[in-house]
């Protein structure tokens, strides 16, 4: 029979070594040195962090009171000395360091690389303004660079899908952080390049620590951006994270969600500007008829028709040159203004959903969704088929991805 010995909960296990951690005098009292990592803010004013070197990292928390008293702001990569004490957090079991004070020791050898980084390329030009690329104003096919699973392509697609639902959206996955994630990325734009069916690209991820966004600080990514003839949004982590990506691209934006309206303008808006435009060339023109009406009644009654029938006859045939000028000159306005509308109105209707449908292409939808990948459907579900002429009720017998 095993002796069991002192039966324990799992409470009493951590409490227990909990214990001995708090009277151990060198742990009560511990000095270490380290570069930062996964800071966050909590919004009650605590600070929770890892702290790491080469070989090891450890858990950290910095209560509000004791944050109140630094004198600068901890960032990812920053090289701190922190004085606290070790202890056991009982609900999980895991030890870590509680943080009384802390001390900025350096920029930290992520940050130090990445500043060197951003000099060298700003010195090779990546970054001049000049050479940035005009992001379209309505592109017909948008390229996103991203993980196919992260919480980004979710947000990018849904925001299109809402402001322009018949824009086309070509996705290239791509791992987004550990090895080989740059490599991949760079190949991505090259690859988009090639293919040549968009007309923006967006690249990026959601947020992390610094190590999480460090593919796109790498200067195999930054060449590739530079080298691009798309134009391209990095959208790299929250608003107050910043990457060599973002200073080569054509355009930053602070979060994924935001580079999709930045590069997709809202339909129902654009339709509606084209039709106020429309409507204010008409009134321009008819107001412009008017006026010339009342110029040449103005003409008939004033006193030059009373002077001789030589005098009349000659202002006659100068009023109607005129009148026939100007009202060549307004036909050659209206015409050109109708044929603008007509264009931009063709525009419109070539990406209208009906549109694509009249070419051939057809729309899935379920329980009132509508489909946009094939990773949303599973064998043996029933979905609506959408095409021209009508729709039709459909069961997905297998699925073939890739």
């Amino acid at each position: 029979m095993i002796d069991n010995g002192c039966r324990l909960t799992v409470s009493q296990l951590n409490e227990y070594v909990n214990g001995l951690l708090k009277s151990d005098s060198l742990l009560s009292h511990v000095c270490v040195c380290g570069e930062i990592s996964g800071f966050k803010r909590h919004s009650s004013g605590h600070l929770y962090f890892s702290i790491k070197d080469e070989g090891a990292l450890v858990r950290c928390v910095m209560f509000r009171q004791n944050a109140f008293s630094l004198d600068f702001s901890p960032e990812d990569g920053q090289s701190v000395l922190i004085y606290g004490s070790v202890s056991i957090y009982v609900k999980d079991g895991q030890y870590q360091l509680y943080v009384t004070a802390m001390e900025r020791q350096g920029e930290g050898e992520l940050y130090r690389r990445f500043m060197l980084m951003k000099t060298r390329l700003e010195a090779k030009g990546y970054f001049a303004p000049e050479r940035k690329k005009q992001i379209p104003s309505l592109p017909k096919c948008v390229g996103v660079i991203t993980s196919p699973t992260g919480a980004a392509i979710q947000d990018i697609i849904n925001i299109i899908r809402r402001r322009f639902p018949a824009m086309n959206i070509l996705l290239y996955p791509v791992r987004v952080q550990g090895e080989g994630a740059a490599a991949e990325i760079a190949g991505a734009i090259a690859a988009m390049n090639r293919i040549n069916k968009a007309d923006v690209l967006i690249i990026g991820r959601g947020g992390g620590s610094m190590e999480d966004l460090w593919p796109f600080n790498e200067e195999i990514v930054a060449k590739a951006i530079y080298q691009s003839d798309i134009p391209i949004i990095s959208a790299v982590g929250h608003e107050t994270d910043f990457s060599i990506a973002d200073f080569t691209a054509d355009l930053r934006a602070p979060t994924p969600s935001a580079a999709a309206e930045l590069c997709v303008p809202e339909y129902a808006r654009l339709y509606g500007d084209i039709m106020a435009a429309q409507n204010y060339i008409a009134e321009c023109c008819h107001n412009g008829l008017n006026s010339l009406k009342r110029q040449l009644l103005g003409i008939k009654d004033s006193a030059a028709f009373s002077m001789t029938r030589h005098r009349v006859e000659l202002m006659k045939r100068t009023i109607m040159a005129e009148r026939d000028s100007m009202n060549a000159n307004i036909r050659s306005e209206i015409v050109n203004a109708v044929h603008s509308v007509e264009k931009q109105q063709s525009r419109l209707n070539a990406l209208s959903p009906e549109a694509v449908l009249e070419r051939g292409y057809g729309m899935v939808q379920q329980e009132g969704k509508f489909i946009g990948g094939i990773d949303e459907l599973n064998e043996n579900d029933k979905a609506l088929l959408i095409m021209k002429g009508g729709r039709a009720n459909i069961t997905i017998d297998s699925i073939v991805r890739g």
